[in-house]
């Protein structure tokens, strides 16, 4: 019982809050659940098919291949593919840490996954495409540009500020969750 706690307390303590609420003021206890279960049905639908892809990824793509294109060594090739792979991914950031696991697991620089990240979180396509017919050409640019420069440096900054043992502790928690 006390793991179950432990693993759900977070869940549980949500639970907790909405009971008290609806005693308070029920309609924001409807409203509060109403808001959770249309996140769960997005994320239903966002879910699934990012982990259909890692587990494509994960069969399809060799550890020696993602080393040769992403890994310690690969330079701007690194780079190319973290911003292709990020670019072109549709949905939400959280779709993109199961991905970013994958990537560290199959042997991917820290700082590539990282600017993996950022890529994913402001210049997808179709976020992109919306931003320049919104907000204009030059708009566009000038964030995008700004944005890919500012990830790049935190990338690589982010990633000098990993000691070796933090490294591996990350890779260590990374290949037990995939067991």
């Amino acid at each position: 019982m006390k793991t179950f706690v432990a693993q759900h307390k977070f869940t549980l303590t949500f639970l907790f809050i909405i009971l008290v609420m609806a005693f308070i003021e029920p309609s924001y206890a409807k409203s509060s659940l109403n808001i959770s279960f249309d996140n769960l049905v997005t994320m239903m639908g966002v879910i699934p098919p990012i982990f259909l892809l890692i587990g494509l990824m994960d069969v399809w793509i060799p550890k020696e291949t993602m080393i040769k294109y992403m890994g310690e060594h690969s330079g701007m090739t690194g780079l190319f593919f973290s911003f292709l792979l990020g670019s072109m991914a549709a949905g939400p950031l959280y779709a993109a840490f199961p991905i970013a696991a994958l990537l560290l697991r199959k042997g991917a620089r820290f700082a590539y996954v990282f600017f993996f990240l950022g890529t994913w979180t402001s210049a997808k396509l179709p976020l992109v495409l919306f931003e320049m017919t919104s907000l204009g050409v030059l708009f566009t640019l000038i964030h995008i540009t700004s944005m890919m420069l500012m990830y790049l440096i935190g990338s690589f900054y982010l990633e000098s500020l990993l000691k070796p043992h933090e490294k591996t502790a990350i890779l260590d928690k990374i290949h037990a969750m995939s067991q």
